[in-house]
C-alpha cells in the first residue's frame, strides 16, 4: 500500500508541477466569465451527484467536489492573468485540496492505520507545498523544502512504529532518527 500510495503521490506531484505552466497564457474576459460559470455549474453538479451516496463516502465525494473546485477556480485565475503569483496559488490549492480529500478518506480507518493514513498524507501535502515553494525561490527555498520533506517523512516512519512495541518499537524508532539524520 505505501509503495502504490507514494507512487500516486509522485504522480500528482510531479502533475502539479507540469500542468499550469502549459496553461500559463492569457485568455479574453469573456471566456473567463464563461469559464468561471462553468466551473460554478461542474461544482454544483458534482456536489448533487453525491446527495446518494451515504456516511464517508459522501464526504469523499463532497470533498473531491470541492478541491476540484478550487483548482479549477485557481488554474482559471492563473490562465486569466499568467502572473506567476497565481501559478504558485495554483500549485498551493492542489497540495491542500489534495490533502484535504487524503485526510477524508483516512476517516474509513482505525487505530493506527488511520494514524499512518493521515501522517502519510501530511507528508504529501508537506513535499507538494515544498516543491511549490521551491519553485518560488529556488535558492534558499531548496534548503528549506528539503528539510521540509525530510521532516514530513521522518513523521510518517515514527508513526509507522506505534505498530509495534517494546524493543522493536525503540529499534524502530532508531532506525527512523538514523535514516532521518534526527539526533
Amino acid at each position: 500500500m505505501n509503495n502504490t500510495f507514494n507512487f500516486r503521490a509522485s504522480l500528482i506531484v510531479a502533475a502539479m508541477l507540469v500542468l499550469p505552466v502549459a496553461q500559463a497564457a492569457t485568455m479574453a474576459k469573456a471566456d473567463y466569465t464563461a469559464d468561471k460559470t462553468r466551473i460554478s455549474a461542474d461544482y454544483k453538479a458534482d456536489k448533487a451527484a453525491c446527495a446518494a451516496l451515504a456516511a464517508n463516502a459522501k464526504d469523499i465525494c463532497v470533498e473531491e467536489a470541492k478541491a476540484k473546485e478550487k483548482v479549477a477556480r485557481a488554474e482559471l485565475e492563473f490562465s486569466y492573468t499568467g502572473k506567476p503569483g497565481d501559478q504558485s496559488k495554483v500549485l498551493v490549492t492542489k497540495a491542500k485540496s489534495a490533502y484535504a480529500v487524503a485526510r477524508e478518506k483516512c476517516d474509513d480507518k482505525a487505530g493506527n492505520d488511520k494514524d499512518v493514513c493521515a501522517k502519510e498524507a501530511k507528508a504529501i501535502e508537506t513535499k507538494a507545498l515544498a516543491d511549490a515553494k521551491m519553485g518560488k525561490k529556488i535558492g534558499e527555498a531548496k534548503k528549506d523544502a528539503a528539510a521540509d520533506r525530510r521532516d514530513a517523512d521522518y513523521k510518517v516512519a515514527v508513526e509507522k512504529c506505534d505498530a509495534v512495541a517494546g524493543a522493536a518499537k525503540a529499534g524502530c524508532i532508531a532506525a527512523a532518527k538514523a535514516k532521518f539524520g534526527k539526533t
